[in-house]
């Protein structure tokens, strides 16, 4: 599927330059990093910005856009140190550019919106703070000043944040269809999407579950943690964790290392698909184990409880 638009502004040469050199160094680490094969790329240290060279470099980089799929791209920003503020800023001018834009485009550009903000927003910054006028606010250097109003469309995007802002647990997140809600919204607007308006709206919404999911994900994995040093006390050092995919007898020292290498990966990542789900299992093993100790041992079952009505007055 690809969506007609017009540009919102041409460039000159020279800012057309500009933007090709920028992503150079990044196109040419994506063509290394997964294997693509293409020309070289005609931008080099010697590029002289004219209609015929900025036509030619422009059909490169569209080249490369083609082999390079959304998940790449992601994993790619998230862990390159190349992925500096003025880096992102020209990949999505890039993309906002194009006249015509597929559904990999589109998915790109909601990425890299709710990329570039949460790189140069505070790191500080409420929730609260995080209105439709700050967001576009920040995004103005890539998407001109604008007075942004929630499309009616878009209406329920607040209905959805608001729903998982209310999840305790990464599992209700993940059960609520609040993604997949999100996801929805914007496949079955594709013509709509690249309002700026609509832009605006969706890196807000991305924003604010991205938050939400990291708070979760951090409490489920201090939750196993503390649940794995608590049974580790108790003298139990193997739990069964089938249901998470690992053994019958899985050692308590490695689901703690394991633990470890996911804070990493889901740093990186927050829709990981069967790890994401294979976390939540863990935590259920866990809080499983801990209750079959408690309901064996009856002093165990006294303590889990005074520490529980101690953990609940302490919140309070």
């Amino acid at each position: 599927m690809t969506t007609s638009t017009q540009p919102s502004f041409q460039p000159s040469f020279e800012e057309q330059g500009a933007t090709l050199c920028a992503l150079q160094p990044v196109y040419a680490a994506l063509v290394r990093e997964f294997v693509i094969e293409v020309s070289a790329c005609p931008v080099d240290e010697g590029f002289s910005p004219s209609p015929e060279s900025a036509e030619h470099a422009e059909a490169w980089f569209q080249q490369v856009d083609a082999l390079i799929q959304v998940h790449q791209l992601r994993q790619f920003l998230q862990t390159t140190p190349l992925a500096c503020e003025t880096v992102l800023r020209h990949l999505l001018v890039h993309h906002l550019r194009k006249t015509a834009k597929s559904a990999s485009d589109r998915d790109k550009t909601d990425f890299l919106l709710v990329q570039y903000f949460s790189l140069c927003a505070p790191s500080g910054l409420e929730d609260a703070d995080v209105d439709l006028d700050y967001v576009a606010q920040v995004l103005e250097p890539a998407l001109g000043p604008l007075q942004p109003k929630l499309p009616g469309w878009l209406s329920s995007l607040e209905t959805v944040m608001q729903s998982a802002s209310r999840c305790r647990r990464l599992s209700e997140l993940l059960h609520s269809g609040t993604l997949e809600q999100g996801r929805k919204l914007k496949t079955e607007n594709s013509a709509r999407y690249f309002d700026p308006s609509a832009m605006v709206a969706f890196a807000r919404f991305s924003f604010m579950i991205r938050r939400i999911f990291f708070r979760l994900m951090h409490d489920d994995l201090n939750a196993i943690q503390d649940g794995l040093r608590e049974l580790e006390r108790r003298g139990i050092t193997t739990i069964d964790c089938r249901r998470a995919q690992f053994s019958s007898e899985e050692p308590t020292g490695r689901l703690r290392m394991i633990c470890q290498s996911w804070k990493v990966m889901f740093h990186a990542e927050y829709s990981s698909g069967q790890p994401l789900r294979m976390l939540v299992d863990l935590r259920a093993s866990v809080d499983d184990a801990l209750q079959n100790g408690a309901r064996t041992n009856p002093l165990i079952a006294s303590a889990a409880a005074a520490s529980g009505k101690s953990g609940a007055r302490t919140q309070k």
